[in-house]
């Protein structure tokens, strides 16, 4: 008898891990950390619902840390299986994780020293750096399309997600006795105008599948105007002289950003002088995705001639900000320019110091292209909260805030559904995860009216593969 049991990645957007148990084995799907709200965010400190010392082996989708996160914390708890990847998300996962126990140990001694001026009993971080390479040390990367016998009984195959680089959709063939089942995990589906990745792969056949939700109740703005909305805020902020922030996520929607902004200043419609790129991890990032470039698609000649040269070479005025003397200087910049730094949902890192310096600036322009999880600091400004308090300092909201759905890097509720249609007449039973309550809701309610059942599973949750 083979289950699967939902331990993240259900009722929110984070977390995901998903724990496959046949009668010998035991296999977990991405083990991602929970972010957004500090509610949400405690979760990560607790223990895993499973000894992570019976784990056989890990299956990661891609290397964004809702999906990975907790892999050092899986490590440190006594998993030393090993850990199945695709090439393309074999470096990715290394800047990402050792970043995050860059961040964890920082913030964990910033807590502490309150903690230990209140009199509290001190926190241990997370995870640290020994726990990421011991976690690395694990890894077993493929190509996309390799069947790969993981354990007895098992075959894995990665088919690409389109959504970052290196980013699957996971097939798993699981043999119980004379009976055959297919699992299949979408991962994060890309949105079909990603201008560097190619479309999702598609899949025919599946017995059990888990679907993620997190535009399923809307559908992006179409490009061409989502590119005019664009060039209009830099015409904007331009002529009005002020800055245009952008908090990005550093792997995947910042190799979007900058192929946009490059289209914009070949084509004479990106009136800034400088655009700064303030963060290490997406300048090493964006460096890693030209080692790949043949998982880039073909579909723009002029990008993938000059591009050979790098980013520089095809959008000149970028400057890569790399210290925290450089991120500092550009805070003295008052007006003309792009900037661009993370983290995406503004729950950390150098973002929040340009917010601070250009969020009470009326000439500023503020532009989110990516989801805003309930909790962040990022949701917020996009739901109209005029008085914040960032970096210790209380500030009035005067800029101008945009949202450019149109530059996702996710599927929206359309290319979801015309995804999932490409499955045989005989539906797999579908499971839609990683979606807040109201977009997982509206998606099912889509796939009802097609006569197919949707399921909203629940954490904890644990299903039959055989039923």
């Amino acid at each position: 008898m083979t289950h699967l049991t939902f331990w993240g990645g259900t009722e929110q957007v984070t977390g995901s891990c998903y724990l496959l148990e046949t009668d010998h084995h035991r296999i977990l799907l991405d083990c991602g950390l929970f972010q957004g709200s500090k509610e949400t965010e405690r979760l990560n400190a607790e223990d895993f619902p499973f000894d992570p010392a019976t784990i056989d082996a890990v299956v990661l989708s891609h290397a964004h840390l809702d999906h990975s996160g907790r892999l050092p914390k899986l490590v440190k708890e006594g998993f030393n299986g090993d850990l199945f990847l695709t090439e393309g998300s074999y470096h990715l996962l290394e800047l990402m994780l050792k970043d995050a126990a860059f961040l964890e140990l920082r913030d964990t001694e910033w807590e502490n020293k309150k903690r230990e001026r209140a009199g509290k009993k001190l926190l241990d971080p997370l995870f640290t750096l020994e726990d990421v390479e011991a976690l690395l040390a694990l890894r077993k990367p493929f190509p996309y399309r390799t069947v790969i016998d993981v354990l007895p009984g098992i075959k894995l195959q990665f088919l690409d997600a389109g959504h970052i680089l290196g980013s699957s959709i996971v097939k798993l063939e699981l043999q119980d006795g004379d009976k055959n089942k297919t699992l299949v995990f979408s991962g994060d589906l890309g949105n079909s105008a990603s201008p560097v990745l190619p479309d999702p792969e598609t899949v025919k056949h599946a017995d059990l599948l888990l679907l993620e939700s997190t535009y399923g109740d809307r559908d992006h703005k179409a490009l061409d105007p989502t590119l005019d909305e664009l060039r209009v805020i830099l015409k904007l902020a331009a002529n009005s002289g002020g800055n245009v922030i952008i908090p990005s996520f550093a792997v995947g929607r910042t190799q979007d950003l900058l192929y946009w902004l490059g289209k914009l200043y070949r084509e004479g419609s990106l009136p800034q002088q400088q655009v700064f790129l303030d963060s290490p991890m997406a300048i090493n990032a964006s460096e890693i995705y030209f080692d790949y470039k043949h998982l880039f698609n073909e579909d723009d000649p002029e990008f993938n001639r000059i591009s050979q040269k790098g980013w520089q070479a095809w959008l000149p005025c970028l400057a890569y900000s790399e210290t925290a003397g450089d991120s500092m200087a550009i805070n003295r910049i008052v007006g003309g320019a792009v900037i661009i730094a993370g983290s995406g949902m503004c729950t950390g890192g150098r973002i929040r110091h340009h917010l601070k310096y250009n969020l009470w600036r009326r000439n500023a322009h503020i532009v989110f292209v990516g989801f805003q999880a309930q909790g962040t600091l990022g949701r917020r400004l996009i739901d109209g909260q005029k008085d914040l308090k960032i970096l210790g300092s209380k500030i009035h909201v005067e800029a101008t805030i945009h949202t450019l759905g149109g530059l996702s890097a996710h599927a929206d509720q359309s290319q979801l559904l015309a995804w999932a249609n490409h499955f045989e007449e005989t539906k797999p039973r579908l499971f839609l995860v990683h979606g807040e309550t109201s977009a997982s809701h509206s998606l099912q309610t889509c796939f009802n009216r097609l006569g197919w059942p949707a399921n909203l599973p629940k954490i904890g949750q644990r299903i039959e593969i055989e039923q």
